[in-house]
């Protein structure tokens, strides 16, 4: 039977919860309009209708999201929480049918019907009682969840619906079988529902149990913080619901990717084993974190994905004429690559190394060729990499390992045939980790990188469809074993007109992009770039010039903000000498070398290092003594050589260069190079150490519109030296009209750009007689050229008190 409520009851909606008549039942109020219905029950006589949602996702439910049936309760008791949300306390009263909801001004309200339960009397309660009575309190001992005394006092109830309605308010059944028993009219249909829901939570409870003892003697101590989570996952398993569910599809994604990686077999079989590891592990123990990253890396990497090749010479060298003004030598043998690679079909060749100083384009020529090709570009940064585990990777046993740089960069570039450029390859050093360099040999070795080893990865992995080019600032740190594997592709500085071109074409519309300027809020001159280059920057590449360029850029655009703020018309400036000093103050740079007049025992010689070409400086000085060389200036040993070989030289050839033959007894010889704190070393200064010891000995004075460069030998041979084209360029730069070199170095000249050298003089010389002529603008006496022993032999013979003879 069914009778109707006299009044409308505000409606409670919940979530995962039903509530039974003669339950006293605690409830969170959060939602807006479940407050407002509490509150309008409290008005009232404090009557509530609690009704549980169909889905708990759902916020705002409305009348379709929820249950029919439900419970009337009282409110006992409310707390509130600083928040605005509440705390109640319930008591359930009766069964309740909505017979509508009608939407109230905060709430919704119901009409309701009284559900009367029938079989109350029948012969076969007593059975049901006892059987979920038994049910209930193995469920009790199992699951430690219900008090011993919450459990005598259902025992000792009476009432066949009020033990029912206890029983199952009181279980861990789910919310959706909790209201079907709640929704059945029957007294023996409840019994039964119930009765097969507490036998189905006792099965999993002892499922649970023989679950605890498999997890626990399969976890260490180190994971018993997951032993919980381990449980969960069991149930959820057993149910096929929940978190075990989603898991379960996140694995199944998991060995579907790996299907579609197109790896090797032995890759496919190695992340398929550890795939299969993973389903049987904790999902937030350590040891799943390290299996999913390696799968994660597994299918990440590139396995078959490559990018075709497109090569069009007319186009290649359209793109390397865009990004690069001159290095026409380079850009020929970037061609003839090129050009080989396109006719053999191969994507990959010799290991090309860029070699010059910074600021030159290195890095950006590499960028250049992956755009000809149409590959993908990735940069490996290998200055100050010491440890060979950043090459190969680190191994699993270790804490946060990684793969190395080589995986990490095929992964970034996406194909198996990227162009990959490792950057600074002579920054790399070695300690008690590993020699990084010695595992980059198997990485460009075509006949090796087939089937290189990372150690993460732990499987062969084919590199030799890639396409590696290297940088380095010099090839002295380069080991012998990995200069073999590369081709050296040298790389000079830029002449003036070249960094005259490249700021007009490329540095000057990137730096007035860059700092918000336009090409006609102000005239760049010709003289006042070529004074910027010569004023400020002394350089073989063009970085310092950018920052010059950006920082003009800056000044003339705080001049034009300014006027504007000050709403004055700002006139257009043109970049002149006057104006660069006004901005960037005095120049930095002057050209100094060519106005001094010829000094007695200065010498200028030409360095190479690893920014390019140097003009280096030689002063020697005699006083009174006893035949003491001292050096100074932070030389090298083999400097240090060069000057004792020198000075040796010169005391054998005395009597030929208008020295007194006693020097030695009488004199001490002071040589220092200026810049003191620079380190210095190489055997090309013996030249300049000789000219600056004779000068300083016989007072004679050295030009100084020349500078020169040669390794001497005890006879007075000048030998062939490196670096020729930086070291012309370092003279060109300081304004430096003649350059004496070895004439083994005349084949070289031809690296020389045609603009140099027509406002140069080169002066070949074989043997140091033939510096002096040049250095000291006299001629030797051809007899004492060509009789140099028998001189020697008459000076020896001299008296030691007689004057040193002149020169003539």
């Amino acid at each position: 039977m069914e009778s109707f409520e006299s009044a409308l009851l505000p409606v409670l909606p919940l979530k995962e919860t039903v509530v039974f008549p003669g339950a006293i039942t605690p409830l969170f109020v959060i939602r807006a309009s479940s407050l407002a219905a509490v509150e309008t029950a409290l008005r009232l006589d404090k009557r509530i209708f609690l009704v549980c949602q169909r889905d708990v996702e759902v916020e705002t439910p409305e009348k379709g999201d929820l249950y029919a049936v439900g419970c009337v309760a009282e409110i006992l008791q409310v707390l509130r929480v600083p928040d605005g949300s509440a705390k109640i306390l319930v008591e359930g009263f009766y069964t309740a049918r909505a017979v509508d909801l009608i939407d109230g001004k905060d709430s919704l309200q119901a009409l309701l019907v009284r559900m009367d339960i029938t079989g109350l009397e029948s012969r076969n309660t007593q059975a049901y009682i006892r059987t979920a009575m038994n049910l209930f309190e193995q469920y009790a001992k199992t699951s430690e969840k219900v008090p011993e005394e919450l459990f005598l006092s259902i025992k000792n109830l009476d009432d066949p619906l009020a033990i029912l309605h206890a029983i199952a308010n009181y279980s861990g059944i789910k919310a959706a079988e909790k209201q079907k028993v709640l929704e059945s009219s029957s007294l023996e249909e409840k019994f039964m529902l119930l009765n097969a829901n507490l036998e189905k939570e006792n099965q999993i409870l002892e499922l649970e149990d023989q679950i605890v003892t498999q997890v626990k003697s399969q976890i260490g101590r180190s994971q018993r913080e997951y032993f919980l989570n381990e449980q969960l996952k069991a149930i959820e398993r057993e149910l096929g619901v929940g978190a075990g569910g989603d898991e379960n599809a996140e694995l199944d994604e998991l060995r579907q990717a790996i299907e579609k990686a197109g790896m090797t077999e032995e890759a496919k079989g190695k992340a398929t084993k550890e795939l299969n590891r993973l389903l049987r592990m904790a999902p937030l123990s350590p040891e799943a974190t390290v299996a999913r990253s390696y799968i994660e890396w597994m299918i990440d990497i590139p396995w078959q994905k490559a990018t075709e090749d497109s090569i069009d010479l007319r186009s290649a060298q359209q793109v390397l004429d865009e990004d690069h003004y001159g290095l026409s030598k380079v850009k020929e043998r970037i061609i003839e690559y090129l050009a080989v690679a396109k006719l053999s079909g191969r994507g990959s060749g010799p290991i090309l190394c860029f070699v010059g100083p910074p600021g030159v384009g290195k890095t950006s020529l590499a960028r250049s060729i992956a755009r000809c090709m149409g590959r993908q570009f990735a940069r490996i940064s290998l200055g100050g990499v010491r440890d060979e585990a950043e090459i190969r990777g680190h191994r699993r046993t270790y804490i946060g390992a990684l793969p190395g740089k080589i995986v990490q960069s095929m992964k970034k570039g996406g194909t198996v045939n990227p162009v990959l450029l490792l950057d600074e390859i002579d920054k790399m050093s070695s300690d008690f980790r590993g020699d990084p360099a010695a595992a980059l040999l198997e990485v460009l070795d075509p006949e090796q990188n087939k089937t290189f080893n990372d150690h993460y990865i732990d499987v062969d992995y084919d590199l030799s469809r890639v396409l590696f080019i290297t940088t380095a600032n010099t090839t002295q740190d380069i080991p012998l074993p990995l200069q073999d594997r590369m081709e050296i592709i040298r790389l000079s500085g830029y002449t003036e007109l070249e960094k005259l071109e490249i700021a007009k074409r490329y540095l000057i519309p990137k730096a007035v992009k860059g700092n918000g300027l336009k090409r006609g809020q102000f005239k760049i001159t010709k003289p006042g770039l070529a004074f910027l280059i010569q004023g400020y920057t002394r350089e073989a590449g063009v970085r310092n010039l950018e920052r010059e360029i950006n920082s003009v850029c800056r000044k003339l655009a705080t001049r034009l903000v300014t006027a504007s703020d000050e709403r004055k018309a700002a006139p257009i400036p043109s970049i002149t000498p006057d104006l660069l000093k006004e901005l960037l103050g005095p120049e930095k740079f002057r050209d100094t070398a060519v106005t001094q007049a010829p000094e007695v025992g200065n010498a200028i010689g030409l360095a190479w290092t690893e920014v390019g070409g140097e003009l280096l400086h030689v002063e020697a000085r005699t006083m009174p003594g006893k035949g003491q060389l001292l050096l100074t200036g932070k030389l090298g040993d083999v400097m240090k050589e060069s000057a004792n070989t020198a000075l040796s030289y010169i005391r054998a050839h005395a009597e030929e260069l208008a020295i007194d033959p006693d020097f030695a007894k009488n004199l001490d010889i002071h040589v220092h190079l200026p810049e003191g704190a620079i380190p210095k070393d190489g055997p090309s200064a013996g030249v300049t150490l000789a000219t600056s010891l004779a000068s300083a000995l016989a007072k004679k004075p050295v030009r100084q519109d020349l500078a020169m460069t040669g390794e001497l030998t005890l006879r007075g041979r000048i030998l062939k030296i490196g670096g020729l084209k930086e070291k012309v360029l370092a003279a060109h730069r300081y304004r430096i009209k003649h350059v004496l070199i070895p004439r083994d170095n005349e084949s070289d000249l031809h690296e020389i750009p045609d603009e140099v050298k027509k406002k140069m003089t080169f002066h070949m010389a074989s043997n140091l007689m033939e510096v002096y002529e040049v250095a000291f603008d006299t001629k030797l006496p051809r007899s004492e050229k060509k009789k140099p022993e028998a001189t020697r032999k008459k000076a020896a013979r001299r008296s030691h008190g007689r004057g040193a003879p002149m020169m003539e």
